[in-house]
């Protein structure tokens, strides 16, 4: 088979997978009662070890196989869903991702997993050898038992309309590949039911240890025949029988305390297949270059756009001018699709976060909480490929340096467990994702004479700075108020990180903190990077594009109005000192000669708390522009972030005023 084909499908699809196995053995920590989630535990894991073995990856189909029998086990009662087990698991979970990951980088995915698998086959053993070697190695009576939930799922999807049948296949005794054809018997008979067991169960018959025949449990609502007919559709099958399955209704035992259990029995197999179909249906992996590439040809019809827009005005012919705004509005119609396309919820970033954070707070011996709420929030694709490694400095920090440690909060009357709330959500053109804790909060003290120490801030008027001024101190790179290094903090990096990739994005990053009470990070950023608000200014003969997440206001002022401070232009704007900075200097923009103007046009804009007023000859207007990258030869050019291209075809640079203002 040629693997390159089906690589990319092979790295997503195991990417899901492992996520999903994440996010219900954190479920199944707190819920080890419920065998729904170990059953969808062993659906990923046992997909996962399919598509591994198919493409060739052994280590990864060897730990999914030695991870499937711990599940197994779990679900059939032999052993307790405790933290050790789980502990081991999510520790085989991480050797696998690490392989995947490899495989996405184009390594072989081949790594060391004896450990692992040791640590495997000894919880597979220890205490239960005799029962795992019976549901290991006894052999399997052809016609198949079921267990009390096996039968509530096959009253409750009769009542649903479906019929249950008992599928006997008899392979060909030529058969080479019995694998191969047991895999898509198993396609065919999903695509009008579902299969809920098998005899010999499904690893025994990917592994072809059966000689030629199999027996299936399988869900329907065709008839025996069309079964039987789908089935042959099959190769190498030399007989098959389908009998309808006749059990008893089961007695309701499962009222007390295990409505859950029920509820999900009525969902299957109906709701499960109509929400896969509709998944199906409604959904499909598109690359990201050729949403790019989308986006880039759109461009092109913006600008041939706006030029058939400048005809008409010329020709003044009405067929033309109603044809012309006809396209201006499907060409507004067709950006607010692009954009949309490239919008993903940030669900893809918070769903690596509560196993984390349960992994370092056991680290720490600290017992925390992860809230997640707002994860449908979407954002654009690229900023959600940058986020996720600001957000793991935020929540580290806040477990580390915000909550305490059990005794401390009892000791300051506050629940043992401690609380992160993550929370995204919209406001306006922007996306706001706030990591807050209810730990220790900020000492202000500690960080000022931390400052002051390391020369951040003078001894002199320390006083007065803000509790917001001194916060956004820890935003200085090698400001740590750690006493002691070690591998999670204190080093003085992190805060300083976050900020810089926060801004790089067009976003920005503030504290709010209350002593003992908890400390709260708002992190703003744009909904998308690819089209942008500017204010488009003339310099001279020049244009250029200034993001309106950067301004304040603009205004005409006067040049007597112009102080100089510390050897540089200052104004008085509402009372604080803002530095006046013309952008004729900045990018070298040769003067026209002309007579000197006594007034000055300026935008005011800001960096955080710090302000700066830029010195134009012309306000053009506000407009939404599709940002362009000035691409590699150019990527350090000072104070421009881009470039967008003009309904008359003109260049104007965006300008990067995080960049400017120091």
């Amino acid at each position: 088979m040629e693997k390159n084909q089906y690589l990319d499908m092979f790295i997503e699809e195991s990417r899901e997978h492992l996520q999903a196995i994440n996010d219900h053995l954190l479920h199944l920590e707190t819920n080890p009662g419920q065998k729904e989630i170990i059953g969808e535990i062993f659906r990923s894991a046992h997909t996962l070890k399919g598509m591994a073995a198919t493409m060739g990856y052994e280590e990864i189909t060897n730990l999914t196989h030695q991870m499937e029998n711990i599940l197994d086990g779990i679900r059939n009662g032999t052993y307790e869903a405790g933290t050790t087990l789980i502990d081991v698991v999510f520790e085989a979970v991480d050797h696998i991702e690490r392989m995947v990951e490899d495989i996405a980088s184009g390594g072989t995915g081949k790594a060391d997993v004896k450990d692992v698998l040791s640590k495997l086959f000894d919880l597979e053993n220890n205490g239960a050898q005799s029962e795992v070697a019976a549901v290991m190695e006894k052999p399997r009576s052809e016609e198949s038992t079921f267990d009390d939930f096996e039968l509530t799922v096959l009253s409750q999807s009769m009542e649903q309309g479906y019929v249950p049948y008992t599928v006997k296949v008899i392979l060909r005794e030529d058969c080479i590949l019995k694998a191969a054809r047991v895999v898509m018997i198993f396609d065919v008979l999903e695509q009008i039911g579902e299969v809920i067991k098998s005899t010999p169960p499904v690893e025994k018959l990917e592994e072809e240890a059966f000689d030629s025949q199999f027996t299936l449990t399988f869900l329907s609502k065709e008839s025996a025949e069309e079964v039987k007919a789908h089935i042959f559709k099959v190769s190498e099958v030399e007989a098959v029988s389908v009998d309808e399955v006749v059990i008893d209704k089961p007695e309701p035992a499962l009222d007390d305390g295990n409505e859950e259990v029920k509820e999900t029995a009525k969902e299957l197999p109906q709701e499960q297949d109509t929400k896969k179909q509709a998944s199906a249906n409604k959904t499909i992996r598109v690359n990201i270059d050729r949403l790019d590439a989308l986006m880039n040809l759109f461009e092109e019809l913006v600008i041939d756009k706006g030029r058939l827009e400048q005809i008409s005005a010329d020709l003044n012919n009405h067929e033309l001018t109603d044809t012309v705004e006809h396209m201006s509005r499907i060409s507004g119609d067709l950006q607010n699709i692009i954009l949309t396309m490239r919008m993903v919820p940030v669900e893809q970033v918070f769903n690596r976060f509560p196993r984390m954070v349960r992994g370092l707070a056991k680290e720490l011996n600290k017992h925390v909480h992860l809230e997640v709420s707002g994860a449908e929030t979407e954002l654009d694709r690229t900023v959600i490929d940058e986020i996720g490694d600001p957000l793991v400095h935020l929540l580290r920090n806040s477990i580390d340096h915000g909550v305490e440690t059990p005794s401390e909060r009892i000791k300051k009357g506050k629940p043992e467990q401690g609380t992160i709330h993550l929370k995204a959500y919209h406001s306006g053109n922007h996306v706001f994702i706030e990591v807050a804790d209810d730990g220790a909060g900020i000492d202000r003290d500690k960080v000022l004479a931390k400052a002051v120490s390391k020369g951040a801030v003078p001894e002199k008027g320390k006083e007065n700075l803000s509790d917001s001024e001194v916060y956004n101190l820890l935003f200085s790179s090698g400001l740590s108020t750690r006493d002691e290094i070690s591998d999670i903090s204190g080093r003085g990096v992190g805060l300083d990180v976050v900020k810089s990739k926060i801004e790089s994005l067009g976003g920005n990053v503030t504290i709010s903190s209350k002593k003992d009470e908890g400390t709260a990070f708002s992190v703003q950023l744009p909904l998308t990077l690819s089209i942008i608000s500017v204010m488009l200014v003339e310099v001279e003969k020049e244009k250029y594009a200034i993001p309106l997440s950067s301004i304040i206001e603009t205004a005409i002022i006067k040049k007597s109005d112009i102080l100089r401070a510390h050897n540089q232009e200052v104004i008085d704007f509402r009372g604080r000192v803002v530095p006046l900075i013309d952008l004729k200097k900045i990018f070298n923009v040769p003067k026209e000669p002309g007579q000197a103007d006594e007034h000055y046009s300026i935008v005011v804009v800001r960096k955080g708390d710090k302000m700066a007023a830029l010195i134009v000859d012309t306000f053009i207007g506000q407009q939404e522009i599709v940002l362009k990258a000035l691409g590699h030869y150019l990527n350090q050019v000072f104070a421009v972030s881009g470039a967008t291209i003009l309904g008359d075809g003109q260049v104007a640079l965006i300008i990067d005023c995080n960049t400017i203002i120091r």
